[in-house]
């Protein structure tokens, strides 16, 4: 698990899923597990664990926010109705979603230009491989990044998840 500090990914616009403007500064000192999801993936049943990290830890200065992609093999092909829907209905998602973005190429979100200088396991940074690819970005700008087939309670993710909770005064 390597961490690094970016120009802070916390300041950086992006779009929710009502359209509106925010950041992860919008958050407060909440640690936010930033994951690029699809509804259509073989990966998609790691929503599950998503949201069981999100019951865990949600009230504890946790969140999860998930970006629907549609860059791997059209796997995110929906409106924002119909992925809200989705993800409510089928994995009960509790965890906000934001706007359909691009995670890779020219016309990737600012957002994630900014993740994608993070470092994995292995010391590797640059494109994001596959959806569901994670970003810890911890109350401090810093940024853990783990690959997609990684299951969101692995251990390496728990691990940095609780190192990363606001302190209880």
């Amino acid at each position: 698990m390597t961490e690094v500090t970016l120009t802070d990914p916390r300041n950086i616009p992006f779009l929710g899923a009502d359209g509106n403007e925010t950041s992860l500064a919008d958050f407060g000192d909440k640690a936010v597990l930033v994951v690029n999801v699809a509804s259509k993936c073989g990966l998609t049943p790691q929503y599950a664990q998503l949201e069981e990290l999100q019951r865990t830890y949600g009230d504890k200065g946790f969140t999860v926010l998930g970006f629907p992609c549609n860059q791997f093999l059209g796997q995110e092909p929906g409106s924002m109705e119909e992925i809200l829907d989705y993800c409510a209905v089928t994995w009960g998602v509790s965890f906000p979603i934001a706007d359909k973005v691009k995670v890779n190429g020219g016309g990737a979100s600012p957002l994630y230009k900014a993740l994608k200088e993070s470092r994995d396991d292995s010391g590797k940074k640059g494109r994001v491989m596959w959806n569901f690819e994670k970003f810890l970005v911890t109350p401090s700008g810093e940024v853990v990044r783990f690959r997609p087939k990684t299951v969101p309670t692995d251990p390496a993710v728990i691990s940095a998840i609780e190192a990363n909770l606001p302190a209880k005064g």
